[in-house]
């Protein structure tokens, strides 16, 4: 029995407003045009624009089913294994580490996985499977948004306000893009921005 040609795993990552969800339809309705078969999936705690899509903040979208863990999205895909050649997930970052084997079997079976999400929380921290996912890839791109404070290249998500919940699931007016400069990671009880000293 011969062993299919192995897949690819293509990582897209960044802060939010990078263009991350923006990329990821971009290269799925590539592979519509060039007449591959596509499904794409996102996890249900985001909902920002679109049940049934997903969506970037430009508003471009693609047709996603939401799944609410990575064994869901194991059982959507199984009954269409053999038809599908592209496989797209976004905000990735919300699924559990059990997406890194997911995500290499599909490799082994000869799919293109294609995965986006954030690399780092808002306290610049590696999030959830993505660094892992990363590490494995075939091609990883690392996209940068525009500082909101600056103007300068921005690989930091900034979230405004005092919520120290890891996901806090929002767009513009719960988050911004900083450059390195103005990234603020640590805030006090009070609310203030307080930059972590290297040296004491």
């Amino acid at each position: 029995m011969s062993t299919p040609h192995p897949g690819r795993l293509e990582v897209i990552v960044g802060p939010m407003f990078s263009g991350k969800s923006e990329e990821l339809i971009r290269r799925l309705k590539r592979a519509r045009i060039a007449r591959q078969r596509v499904v794409c999936f996102k996890p249900d705690i985001d909902l920002r624009y679109h049940r049934t899509s997903i969506a970037s903040h430009s508003s471009h979208t693609h047709e996603a089913t939401t799944i609410s863990n990575v064994e869901r999205l194991r059982e959507a895909l199984a009954p269409q294994l053999d038809a599908i050649e592209v496989v797209g997930v976004d905000e990735a970052q919300f699924l559990d580490e059990s997406i890194i084997p997911l995500a290499m079997e599909l490799v082994h079976l000869g799919k293109r996985v294609l995965i986006a999400g954030l690399d780092t929380t808002f306290s610049n921290e590696p999030f959830g499977p993505i660094p892992v996912l990363m590490a494995l890839a075939d091609e990883v791109s690392k996209l940068s948004a525009v500082c909101m404070t600056c103007g300068a290249p921005a690989i930091h998500t900034q979230r405004l306000g005092q919520s120290q919940e890891l996901v806090v699931v929002g767009a513009a007016g719960l988050y911004e893009a900083r450059c390195r400069a103005c990234f603020r990671p640590f805030v006090d009880e009070h609310g203030s921005e307080q930059l972590e000293l290297l040296n004491n």
